[in-house]
């Protein structure tokens, strides 16, 4: 074995903190500080770290409140070397043990549910990079644009680290007016304010033992911030109402799209937060700047989306995938999931080709050109790069149905029972199709039948 010596209990958590420390004798008499505290400290900074505490005031009290603090063994001074040696040999065997199954059952379960998949070579650094710091308790702030997988990240981080079989649990600070946000992060006591007819434990609470992940983080009022700030430098927090503090034992990631160090310079967020919160920044790459990665990404969320609606996967064609890696993917990641599941629910045949395609991915928001009168055939995707809103699922859904009935009313020459057929729907299913997209056969009868566009 291996020793590193320190003397004072800010040098072990020091040493812990940078993870070169695979076990930890504690002397219970310390001159700087409690070795209880620094036990519980060191718990808080590696949540597997085996802690073997000495004493030379061995009680039965004692012993009781160290074990209660996660101390892997006690021993009294004086005491043997082989025993010590024996304790701190199967306290490592017992640890190595521990990530081995924690280890197998990520395996067997077949890791997070949600990957970080890909081959490019900026997913594959994130991929590295999350291994490398998942094992520490630095705090991580995954920055990038929405819908690049911050979340997905986060999910990651925890399930390698030594918490992984403690909470995950995840906040959007965006989301809450300052009160609330308050009340959900840190929690209160009865009576604390008007509608807290009962005591909440908070987030820092539900998330003991685990991961706290704060999303949108750059949205936190300032009021939060001197909190956050507090808890992070502390690692204490007090419930709203109460004057008793509580201990945290969490790891903190937080996620932004915004550019913090802009923030901090416009003085809309706290400079001394941004630095506790960035100990490891990781940078999510946008959809647009992996684009080789699309076609796993495109192939994986068509079967995800098939198997939770009981489908078959359709096949992409050629053009399908020519399609998705020309489009400039103002979504990233998120909009390419949402428009594969829609995909998968309307796609008209077990082919996806490019023009069914090309229904989704449309951004324009002009009138479309119409037929007959009818304002139905859709205006062309716009070029890549054009900055316009993403629709909504439902919208993108009726897109691409409004766009499939058109194709196939010009294909069928405004022949119902065709159009039907080819479809695979029966004429009244059909019928009810065309009324509720505002369509009349009438006005393709001079479409020539077979015609493509």
């Amino acid at each position: 074995m291996r020793v590193s010596s320190v003397s004072t209990g800010p040098q072990a958590l020091t040493a812990i903190e940078r993870g070169d420390v695979d076990a930890m004798v504690l002397d219970l008499r310390l001159g700087d500080s409690d070795g209880l505290e620094v036990l519980a400290q060191a718990r808080e900074r590696a949540l597997d770290l085996p802690v073997v505490v000495l004493t030379a005031h061995g009680t039965i009290e004692t012993a009781v409140e160290a074990m209660s603090r996660g101390a892997y063994g006690f021993l009294t001074k004086p005491f043997q070397d082989h025993e010590l040696v024996q304790k701190l040999r199967h306290a490592l065997e017992r640890s190595a043990l521990r990530r081995e199954v924690a280890d197998l059952r990520r395996i067997v379960a077949g890791g997070p549910r949600e990957r970080l998949s890909g081959s490019s070579a900026a997913i594959t650094r994130v991929r590295e990079d999350i291994a490398r710091v998942a094992p520490s308790e630095a705090s991580v702030l995954l920055l990038g644009e929405s819908g690049t997988g911050k979340e997905l990240a986060a999910r990651l981080l925890h399930a390698l680290s030594r918490r992984a079989e403690g909470p995950f649990v995840a906040i959007n600070c965006g989301a809450l007016p300052p009160e609330l946000l308050e009340s959900e992060l840190f929690g209160h006591v009865e009576g604390a304010f008007t509608a807290a007819t009962q005591a909440r434990e908070g987030l820092f609470g539900a998330a003991r033992g685990g991961t706290l992940f704060l999303d949108e983080v750059g949205e936190t009022p300032a009021r939060v911030q001197i909190k956050l700030l507090r808890v992070l430098q502390e690692r204490r927090y007090t419930r709203l109402g109460s004057n008793t503090g509580e201990e945290v034992d969490v790891r903190v990631v937080a996620a932004t799209n915004r550019d913090l160090r802009e923030e901090v310079e416009e003085r809309r967020f706290r400079e001394d937060l941004y630095y506790r919160l960035c100990v490891v920044p990781i940078v999510m790459p946008p959809l647009r700047e992996r684009a080789e990665d699309i076609p796993v990404l495109a192939q994986l969320f068509l079967e995800r989306a098939a198997t939770r609606n009981g489908l078959r996967v359709p096949r992409m064609d050629g053009k399908a995938l020519q399609a998705l890696q020309a489009y400039p993917w103002p979504g990233n990641v998120r909009e390419l999931a949402n428009i594969m599941e829609a995909a998968v629910l309307l796609s008209p045949t077990e082919e996806l080709r490019g023009e069914h395609l090309m229904h989704f991915v449309q951004r324009s928001q002009s009138p479309a050109p119409s037929i007959g009168g009818n304002p139905a055939v859709p205006a062309p995707p716009v070029p890549p790069g054009a900055d316009t809103p993403l629709p909504t699922l439902r919208e993108a859904r009726d897109a691409f149905e409004r766009g499939y009935l058109i194709d196939v009313l010009r294909r069928s020459g405004g022949n119902v029972s065709a159009a039907a057929r080819m479809a695979g729907r029966n004429r009244t299913d059909f019928y009810e199709l065309l009324r509720r997209h505002g369509l009349s056969a009438g006005d393709f009868k001079d479409a020539p039948f077979g015609t493509g566009r």
